[in-house]
């Protein structure tokens, strides 16, 4: 059984136009705070990101936040978190976001969300980390991401062990008892044990 004492959610930025994801958002955090699960995230203070953090600070929860300087100009940032981490660039923040969560969930975002989400589970294929990875899949916003994954393993592009890297699920429950039951894959053949 996996310990999800921290949980990186990656998300967008803007609000969108599906109520419903917003709720979900919220629940999330009010989700976090209850369990006593650490939310790491962006820092933002704006759309569905803003919310989720918004939730678990109303609930006593804590929130660490990580974000670039140069995106910390443009005042966006969340000055109200229990922990505020500024980077140097994007790569440094993806990297810090890793080291301080025991497993990651996507919500529906949109390039920013989608290029964090795939290199977690890049780094997890080649064996750089072993932790879950979570699909929140709101009203079925992934549907077609996931008809495109699965098209990858027909077509021989993805392997079925890497496709099932991506934990799915349209419920929040449901999916951090998933997340809590992973079992990662072992090293792949092509990397030494040392290497990871």
């Amino acid at each position: 059984m996996n310990k999800l004492n921290s949980i990186c959610v990656f998300c967008g930025s803007s609000d969108g136009n599906d109520r419903t994801v917003i709720d979900e958002a919220a629940l999330l955090g009010e989700r976090f705070a209850e369990e006593e699960i650490t939310l790491v995230y962006g820092a933002a203070k704006i759309g569905v990101m803003g919310k989720v953090a918004e939730k678990v600070l109303v609930n006593k929860g804590k929130v660490i936040g990580v974000i670039p300087e140069f995106l910390k100009l443009k005042e966006v940032v969340h000055l109200g978190l229990t922990e505020l981490i500024t980077t140097n660039n994007m790569h440094e923040r993806k990297m810090k976001m890793h080291e301080l969560s025991d497993g990651f969930i996507a919500l529906p975002g949109g390039f920013g969300t989608l290029e964090e989400l795939f290199e977690i589970i890049t780094w997890a294929q080649l064996g750089l980390h072993k932790k879950p990875i979570g699909l929140l899949n709101v009203n079925g916003f992934y549907d077609h991401l996931l008809a495109l994954l699965e098209n990858m393993v027909k077509s021989g592009f993805l392997k079925i062990e890497n496709y099932e890297l991506l934990l799915v699920d349209d419920d929040i429950d449901r999916l951090l008892k998933k997340m809590r039951a992973y079992k990662p894959a072992q090293v792949p053949k092509w990397l030494k044990a040392d290497k990871v």
